[in-house]
């Protein structure tokens, strides 16, 4: 339900890193956390990493980024994204991403401020990271809940919010026309609610010096330096 191929994602991800500042002469160690498909990591390595970390808890995912790219230079590892102490030597990045609302996943608001410090300490001075996430500290109301994804003439997608105190429950309802009927699959899973201000104040508490800090597109977009 992406509504792109693999290339055209990749390559608006790419122009999005080359507008945040991320490019390199080839010689530079990337890390994509919580890759799923790819997108910033084929980016990453067109915009000039000469190493790409790729981490993922889904092999699945893993694979489709092995399919879609022969680009030896992106590494894949089938690890959680809150282990990347175990992958990235420490002060051994030029930058750091985790992108496409990842971070949300986590399932508190400590596993993000942790991630944030085992990310500082894997940058190199002078290192970057960038985040990209919603934005769901504001609780949206009747049917304002209902948020239309995508359509075409073989699928409907539609996802519904409920908030919690700390987290939002996303439902996703996805209708598939098979012959002359139409299914529904559906699946809940839960989200943290990150304020802007609390990403920032965490980054700022790990040590970063934030450069970018402003919504772009629907997504809330970081960008942090280590000094």
């Amino acid at each position: 339900m992406s509504g792109t191929t693999f290339a055209e994602k990749a390559a608006e991800q790419r122009n999005l890193l080359i507008d945040l500042g991320f490019t390199s002469d080839g010689r530079g160690c990337a890390v994509d956390l919580g890759c799923g498909p790819g997108y910033q990591a084929l980016a990453l390595s067109e915009v000039g990493y000469g190493k790409v970390i790729a981490i993922d808890t889904s092999e699945a995912l893993l694979g489709e980024l092995r399919a879609a790219s022969q680009d030896e230079s992106i590494n894949t590892v089938l690890a959680d994204l809150r282990d990347i102490a175990d992958h990235v030597g420490e002060g051994t990045a030029d930058a750091i991403v985790c992108m496409g609302d990842t971070i949300t996943h986590l399932q508190h608001r400590n596993d993000v401020s942790k991630l944030l410090g085992d990310a500082y300490r894997a940058l190199r001075s002078g290192g970057r990271l960038a985040l990209t996430y919603r934005d769901f500290s504001l609780a949206l109301t009747g049917t304002d809940r209902f948020i239309p994804v995508r359509s075409d003439d073989q699928r409907i997608m539609t996802c519904v919010l409920d908030y919690e105190a700390d987290h939002v429950v996303v439902t996703d309802l996805i209708y598939l026309r098979t012959d002359a009927e139409w299914q529904l699959q559906k699946s809940s899973y839960r989200k943290l609610r990150l304020a802007p201000s609390w990403v920032a104040d965490m980054l700022c508490q790990a040590g970063y010096s934030v450069e970018v800090d402003a919504p772009i597109g629907r997504m809330q977009t970081v960008v942090a330096r280590k000094p």
